[in-house]
């Protein structure tokens, strides 16, 4: 047989120059030993930072007794102990978990169990929405037609109401809040009766839509539609969940509880785990054999979520992110009045974003490019996203400091500066 050489798919494009050698706290070192400010944390996955002592100790512990006892043919203690530690973390009520692997996965889980718990087919999102690439995620998701195009049919019942997107619509906070509640009860009355919607989806900050967090009246009045017409709230914590917003979990700020919470990505520091939380009398109406799989719950994945909880919990990471945060989001506005590409600066926690636009307002994602690269010239990784690449992102681990901030908005400064002169 011939030798051939191999390589990754064509269409993997990497969001920074880097090949990681390797990672310790908020820092990437490469090959040469160049280090940068990681503040993309993987897509807010290494919450605790790059292989945080607590972490990998743990993970290097289970790899040496159990890798991978299938959590329907056997059961393993750091999955009990997880499930456990959980209950402490989750809102009064949700009790009862199921593991996968990813957001995506987890995400199909939650769409399952909606529809077997009510007998209703139809699904809600917003515009915006990210939930993940597999085939009913992806029916679910408008945060780019990139996710959507060339695969349908795609996934029937899913009905898409506007997102309370302030600055893009021209209107203040509270006016988004009322035109976006308005359209849902438009929608009500128009594509989906409530007697056939099974659950609203929402990210407490859309996520690859543009870093736009949910007002909290607007999350409210979710929940008090739901209530009224028996529809399932399903809150995507995946990226917004343990901690990152400055609240364990993003919807807290509104003050709300939903009927499903979907979390992975910080989950466990790295790691591959997701999770779809829900009350006992919800989730005992899935049917038999509609939850399950081959890795979920791995046994290394449950001793590494179990090592973040204690991170999270003993070194006050929660009120970390929101003092850091209020701290980047502060620094990055300060970029943004002295540039006038950047139209807006948002953000909850640790998830700040700067949007570019042109001088009439259209997104420019251009500019956004060459800040984006700028930055990670100077040593500082960052991601884009929204509809137009117009977004840039900040998702530093939530162990940052003070001075890493300040290092960060320093460095950010000079690319903005430098890509837009």
């Amino acid at each position: 047989m011939a030798e051939q050489a191999a390589a990754l798919s064509p269409l993997l494009k990497q969001a920074t120059p880097v090949i990681a050698a390797r990672g310790e706290g908020v820092y990437i070192y490469d090959e040469d030993d160049r280090r940068y400010l990681d503040f993309t944390a993987g897509i807010g996955v290494t919450s605790t930072g790059h292989c945080h002592p607590r972490v990998v100790e743990a993970a290097q512990r289970q790899v040496g007794t159990l890798i991978h006892g299938q959590y329907t043919t056997v059961m393993h203690r750091p999955l009990l102990q997880l499930t456990e530690r959980l209950g402490s973390v989750l809102p009064e009520g949700i009790d009862r978990l199921f593991y996968v692997n990813s957001g995506s996965e987890a995400v199909e889980a939650a769409l399952r169990l909606a529809r077997q718990a009510t007998g209703r087919q139809n699904a809600i999102v917003f515009q915006g929405s990210f939930h993940g690439r597999t085939m009913a995620a992806a029916s679910l998701t408008t945060s780019g037609v990139k996710i959507r195009a060339g695969i349908g049919p795609l996934m029937p019942g899913v009905a898409v109401s506007p997102f309370p997107y302030a600055y893009r619509l021209g209107m203040t906070e509270e006016q988004a809040t009322e035109y976006a509640l308005r359209e849902l009860d438009y929608l009500f009355a128009t594509v989906s009766s409530p007697k056939d919607t099974a659950a609203i989806f929402i990210e407490p900050v859309l996520g690859e839509g543009g870093y736009v967090p949910v007002p909290p009246a607007f999350f409210a009045g979710l929940r008090e539609r739901a209530d009224r017409h028996g529809i399932l709230l399903v809150a995507d914590e995946v990226q917004t969940g343990f901690g990152r917003t400055g609240k364990f979990w993003g919807h807290d700020h509104a003050g709300i509880r939903p009927d499903i919470i979907i979390t992975a990505k910080g989950l466990a520091s790295g790691f591959p785990l997701s999770a779809i939380a829900a009350p006992h009398a919800l989730m005992e109406k899935a049917w038999p054999g509609s939850q399950g799989g081959t890795y979920g719950g791995n046994a290394v994945s449950s001793a590494a979520a179990l090592a973040t909880l204690d991170v999270i919990q003993e070194e006050g990471l929660v009120d970390n992110a929101a003092e850091m945060g209020e701290r980047l989001k502060k620094g990055a506005s300060q970029v943004a009045d002295a540039n006038p590409a950047i139209g807006d600066v948002r953000g909850l926690g640790l998830m700040v974003a700067s949007e570019f636009v042109t001088a009439d307002g259209t997104p420019d994602g251009e500019a956004a490019a060459r800040a984006h690269k700028a930055a990670a010239d100077k040593g500082l990784l960052l991601l884009t996203c929204g509809p137009h690449g117009n977004v840039v992102r900040m998702i530093p681990p939530l162990i940052v400091n003070a001075d890493q901030i300040d290092a960060a908005v320093d460095l950010w400064s000079k690319a903005v500066s430098e890509a837009t002169a």
